[in-house]
């Protein structure tokens, strides 16, 4: 539990200057009532949700066609609408502006940095919609991208939206598998690649993978290679049906962009879930219900303002890339980073944190858990001076990494623990301006969340454990999984638990101070370091070395983190010499991505399995942390389950 003292509470003058503060008196007005707090905000907005959102799209100034209808079968989850009459252009909204003035600041590993100013964004993405346009893409058509975190990446998600079709990207250190697992479900009709990319200091090369991928995606007739390290010319001779990027674009002039307003619900993204038990669920994401949740995000829960100068230190294959992108909505620069954020040492993100006057520092647990441990003291050697947030996701900030945030880079500071998820392209929880930061903890409840903490029998719960929901619709809701005609995968996945009410799978608790605690997913997806890892993504992988029969993976906790844990059971004769032990990780490495490598692969002689035979992680999960399997009765070996406990391997 959180201490009672705040670590930091913002100045009278501060919370007069915020957005949300300024929100507050914009919805009073509307409403013809006063509100006394955020927690009295918050109420209204989950109350009369009709009432808020509407006020969202006005304060914001969102461009499009609200229409009168503001939400349709307000009841139903899923099944409400929000501005069900209303049309819009994503892209329209993040193009609002077409200045001189910086719209993103590029800088890569290998010491590569560009500008683009507003003019020059919007130059690029009317040419890449010119291309797309002429590549045959048409509203609801699907653009794939393995990107590293550049600005072709965002120029091509606005040039897809603008004309409608659907935006779905990852980064390039996914293997073979990985990708296929993904694009060969959407079947997209364009392909962007890099031609290279750079990562530790090491030029990692594609063009082997990005020739097997685009063979076995036959749907891409169009396949373009960004021109990142210089080769995108030798790439493209080399994959079927490519071309240079520079060259796609070589026929067409910038001139000002076309945008096709489409309902409020037209799909705009779709995400991938992790793939615990299986290929990856393909999530849709609407256009409306994205800038809404972002915009109110943005501008209310991270005060960002026309001019800021806003971070996140993502990869394309993470939703907190397509939350980053938004920010240019509220006129915001966005400042991108690509490579490792060590390499040459733990400051380079602090260096352009300082050089480019960063106002939000967004990052993982891990990474400031990193810098602690190596012992960087940011505010003693860098200018920090305009950074007024930092936000931290992907797993729970543990109550020591807040202590160090505010010692070692920056007392004055709004630390915002933010948790949602890539189910919602959003947040459940999250930063409030106007609140002190308490140790451990999350703030509170996002404007326009019915965020709850419920008992296993679906008993609302205070000052103790229990899964997180959300008890009334909110915009961005998936609108469907792809390939799920009857929305059966869809429901299954997060109202089967609690019919009604959305149950998201993290174990959560409410704070005395009304904030929210994190305790992990209540599921078998891993966490290491902060990026969701689904199993069937190692397995799929390591099932196809010859001396494994079958494969198990965990999240272990670990030194205030979550490493992978994998189990093997080898075929008869065979022992997991260190020299295995190193294949398995580099098929691992290869066939899925770094993050899924695990710390420490285990030997065993059997895998527990229910009598339905399938695998069973979660129990494997609670033997090696000394808690009880509630349910042995379901395992078809439940003897097995006795292989896990108390292994040595597993206490270092």
């Amino acid at each position: 539990m959180s201490e009672e003292t705040p670590l930091w509470t913002p100045s009278a003058d501060r919370i007069k200057n915020t957005v949300m503060a300024r929100f507050m008196a914009f919805a009073a007005d509307k409403v013809g009532r006063p509100f006394a707090d955020y927690d009295a905000l918050h109420a209204w907005s989950v109350g009369d949700r009709a009432a808020f959102w509407d006020a969202v799209w006005d304060f914001c100034a969102i461009r499009g066609e609200k229409g009168e209808l503001v939400l349709d079968n307000p009841a139903a989850m899923p099944g409400a609408t929000f501005f069900p009459e209303a049309r819009l252009n994503f892209a329209e909204n993040l193009l609002r502006r077409t200045d001189d003035g910086d719209a993103m600041v590029f800088r890569g590993e290998d010491k590569v940095e560009r500008r683009l100013s507003w003019a020059d964004l919007n130059a690029l993405v009317s040419r890449l919609q010119q291309a797309l346009l002429a590549a045959g893409v048409a509203p609801g058509d699907r653009v794939a991208a393995m990107l590293p975190n550049m600005p072709e990446a965002y120029a091509g998600m606005l040039a897809a939206a603008s004309i409608g079709a659907i935006w779905s990207s990852c980064s390039p250190d996914f293997g073979e598998r990985g990708v296929l697992d993904r694009f060969g479900q959407i079947e997209p009709k364009v392909f962007i690649s890099c031609d290279a990319y750079w990562y530790n200091g090491k030029k990692i090369e594609v063009a082997d993978k990005l020739k097997a991928v685009v063979e076995k995606l036959p749907s891409a007739e169009t396949v373009l290679i960004v021109d990142y390290l210089g080769t995108a010319r030798d790439v493209a001779a080399k994959v079927p049906r490519a071309t240079d990027l520079d060259a796609a674009l070589a026929p067409f002039s910038a001139k000002p962009v076309a945008f096709t307003r489409l309902p409020m619900t037209h799909p705009l993204y779709i995400l991938f879930s992790s793939g615990t038990t299986g290929v990856p669920k393909c999530i849709v994401h609407s256009a409306g219900g994205t800038l809404l949740q972002h915009v109110k995000e943005h501008r209310l829960h991270c005060d960002v303002r026309p001019g800021d100068r806003v971070f996140y230190f993502t990869t394309c294959g993470w939703m907190m890339w397509n939350w980053l992108a938004s920010a240019l909505a509220s006129e915001a620069t966005l400042l991108l980073y690509d490579g490792s954020p060590f390499y040459p040492d733990g400051n380079v993100l602090f260096d352009f944190a300082r050089d480019e006057k960063m106002t939000l520092f967004g990052t993982s647990a891990k990474f400031i858990d990193a810098v602690k441990k190596a012992g960087l003291r940011p505010r003693d050697t860098h200018d920090l001076s305009a950074l007024r947030v930092m936000t931290s996701t992907g797993s729970p900030l543990a109550p020591e990494s807040f202590d160090f945030v505010y010692d070692a880079i920056k007392p004055d500071l709004h630390l915002a623990s933010i948790s949602g998820g890539t189910d919602i392209v959003a947040c459940f929880v999250g930063g409030v301006p106007t609140k002190p930061v308490y140790k451990g903890e999350i703030q509170g409840p996002s404007l326009g969340m019915a965020a709850d903490v419920w008992s296993e029998d679906g008993r609302p719960v205070k000052g103790e454990k229990g899964e997180l929901v959300c008890t009334a619709p909110f915009p961005s809701m998936p609108i469907m999984f792809w390939n799920d005609p009857e929305g059966a995968k869809y429901h299954a996945a997060y109202f089967e638990r609690f019919p009604g009410v959305w149950c998201h799978g993290d174990f959560a608790e409410w704070t005395p101070h009304g904030g929210m605690i994190i305790h992990g997913r209540s599921d078998a997806t891993l966490n290491p370091g902060g990026v969701r890892i689904g199993t069937a993504e190692i397995y799929n992988v390591v099932e196809q070395i010859p001396e494994v029969v079958e494969a198990l993976a965990i999240g272990q906790t670990w030194e205030d983190d979550v490493r992978v844990v994998l189990f093997v059971r080898l075929r008869d004769g065979m022992e997991l010499t260190e020299d295995l032990t190193k294949a398995i990780k580099v098929k691992i490495r290869e066939g899925a991505s770094p993050r899924h490598v695990p710390a420490k692969v285990v030997a065993v002689e059997d895998i527990p399995r229910t009598k339905s035979g399938k695998i069973t992680e979660l129990a494997v999960r609670d033997v090696v942390h000394g808690r009880e399997v509630k349910n042995k009765e379901a395992l078809a070996n439940p003897s097995a389950l006795e292989l896990f406990a108390g292994l040595e391997e597993l206490e270092s």
